[in-house]
């Protein structure tokens, strides 16, 4: 008998459709500020809008979601033994629909755009009451929403677009009276001037400030200054940049965020589900783990006092309630901060979609009890060949998480493409090399890196770090090996 959908998958229905059993069709289009972004007026970033191959396949995030009855989109099939392994853990996965010919620079929404055989499935799906759901909404989604009848569970591109803006974020922790760092949002030239102006006095006082374009992910998009110079030349750049997507005639605007650069012993993030009835529902806060400044993974619990997680709570019920009367309902995901006192900064940044933290739902729900200690990272892999699951099982023999029990422990994969995602790309940078030149017919000996992402699961912080340093020692010599 198949265990039933996770408790946030039940939760999740009964607030973004009409009934708790409705099926969802799942997209893992990571990234998707990429698309919010097209045509904003931005700071300029190289590669802004290109997806990396690896980034693409994080859409098997999705998989683990959904329960028998729902359905998910993905680039490619599932890896037998990954499969095997899922199952083996008692996990009710929904049905996969592979698109045809995907590429490795497209998202999974793009993909399942080019499939017509794909489109008529789909359509089938909408004909027995299944809805669309995604890591966040934009008119890519939308399109194929349209296209296929599938009814969206989640508010229009418009509105999502708008809700995740950090200049959203920024003027709703204003109005709501919520500690943020000192800073100004700007979406006009005049603002960005002023917000310019106050950020030199920061800067003549020996602080650091951080100007943040509204639609920025994974660390594009921000810039810290600690200079009159270099912020000078930015503004120059913004203005030059919010003229030329004004076009001739057009209004002029910009979309950005300048901030204090301020002092922090931790960061946090967590998580609530706004209900199509206004509904808030807590879901979550986790403790971000770094080292040398590098993001390594999120830890759960979070290591913080009742009072603490009684502000967060309640400032989930703030946001949540102001979210829900601008026309948004779903998963909304926020950055928070802890201060060197250890006070808090409820809101650094509203990310009102499926966050890294949201798929990680299936391990603290049913894999790991209260008492153990879950830290989600990823290990960079290096590759010459394409590395199936069921070798990767070899090499971590004893290390993975195989079985649920009363003291679980080991890693947990929550996701597999990951790792070979990049061996297509190094296979076209060969071929292009040899063509080129025979003699450059090696040129992908270094071969490719992919990531591979999971749960560690223990008793303790101790034996965490223990089975961290064991995985990373057998991969590399595994790499090295191969």
């Amino acid at each position: 008998m198949q265990p039933p959908p996770s408790g946030f998958t039940r939760r999740l229905k009964r607030a973004v459709t009409p009934a708790a059993d409705t099926p969802l069709v799942f997209l893992g289009n990571f990234e998707v500020e990429n698309q919010w972004a097209l045509g904003e007026p931005a700071l300029p970033r190289v590669g802004a809008h290109a997806g990396s191959a690896v980034v693409n396949r994080m859409d098997e995030f999705a998989l683990l979601l959904g329960g028998k009855d729902d359905h998910v989109v993905l680039k490619t099939p599932l890896d037998d033994g990954y499969r095997a392994y899922l199952e083996g853990l008692g996990l009710a996965l929904p049905t996969v629909h592979v698109v045809a010919g995907q590429d490795p620079r497209r998202t999974v929404s793009e993909d399942a755009l080019a499939d017509p055989e794909l489109l008529r499935t789909l359509s089938a799906l909408a004909a027995d009451g299944a809805r669309l759901t995604a890591h966040g909404i934009s008119t890519v989604e939308e399109e194929l929403a349209e296209r296929t009848g599938l009814a969206l569970a989640a508010p229009d591109a418009g509105t999502c677009k708008r809700v995740n803006s950090k200049v959203y974020s920024r003027r709703l922790a204003d109005e709501l009276g919520i500690r943020q760092a000192r800073g100004w949002a700007c979406e006009t030239l005049d603002e960005l001037a002023a917000a310019v102006a106050a950020a030199g006095e920061l800067l003549a006082a020996g602080r650091k400030v951080v100007v943040k374009d509204a639609f920025g992910v994974s660390g594009k998009g921000i810039v810290v200054l600690d200079s009159d110079k270099r912020l000078a030349r930015l503004h120059r750049m913004a203005v030059t940049q919010a003229e030329r997507a004004a076009g001739a005639g057009g209004t002029v605007r910009t979309a950005l965020v300048i901030e204090e650069w301020v002092a922090k012993r931790a960061d946090l993030n967590y998580q609530f589900t706004v209900g199509r009835d206004g509904s808030v529902h807590f879901d979550f806060v986790k403790e971000l783990l770094t080292e040398n400044g590098v993001h390594k993974g999120h830890r759960m619990p979070a290591r913080l006092t009742e009072r603490q997680i009684a502000e967060i709570a309640a400032t989930a019920d703030l946001l949540g309630e102001r979210l829900a009367a601008d026309g948004y309902f779903g998963v909304v995901g926020v950055d928070a901060m802890i201060d060197p006192d250890d006070g808090l900064y409820p809101v650094v940044e509203i990310n009102a979609r499926n966050n890294m933290s949201t798929y990680q739902s299936v391990v603290h729900e049913g894999l790991a009890g209260p008492e153990e200690v879950a830290v989600a990272r990823h290990f960079t892999v290096r590759l010459s060949r394409p590395l199936p699951f069921a070798e990767l099982r070899e090499v971590l023999d004893g290390l993975l998480l195989t079985e649920r029990g009363p003291r679980p422990r080991g890693l947990f994969v929550n996701n597999y493409a990951t790792v070979n995602a990049a061996a297509a790309d190094a296979a076209a940078a060969d071929a292009a090399a040899a063509a080129a030149d025979a003699a450059a017919a090696d040129a992908g000996a270094d071969g490719f890196e992919g990531r591979l992402y999971g749960v560690l699961v223990a008793a303790s912080d101790a034996e965490v770090a223990a089975l961290d340093t064991d995985i990373t020692r057998r991969l590399a010599a595994h790499t090295d090996r191969s």
